[in-house]
């Protein structure tokens, strides 16, 4: 982190990001790829990591993903 330059991600929400997903090339800007494809996946994953622990008796909550438990 002490090495970022914030010079190296100006622009990149207009960049542009070619990914292969099922067998298609798809290109998103770098702001469409942020919030209709990371960050969805991101907590698709955040969320079912819940619910498998919630199932396997881990008592955690709301609070603690909040940061709050």
């Amino acid at each position: 982190m002490r090495s970022f330059q914030p010079a190296a991600i100006d622009g990149s929400e207009t960049r542009q990001i070619t990914r292969k997903l099922r067998g298609n090339q798809v290109t998103f800007t770098g702001v469409d790829y942020l919030l209709t494809f990371a960050m969805p996946n991101f907590y698709f994953h955040v969320t079912t990591t819940y619910a498998i622990l919630r199932h396997n008796g881990l008592e955690i909550g709301k609070g603690d993903f909040l940061g709050l438990g």
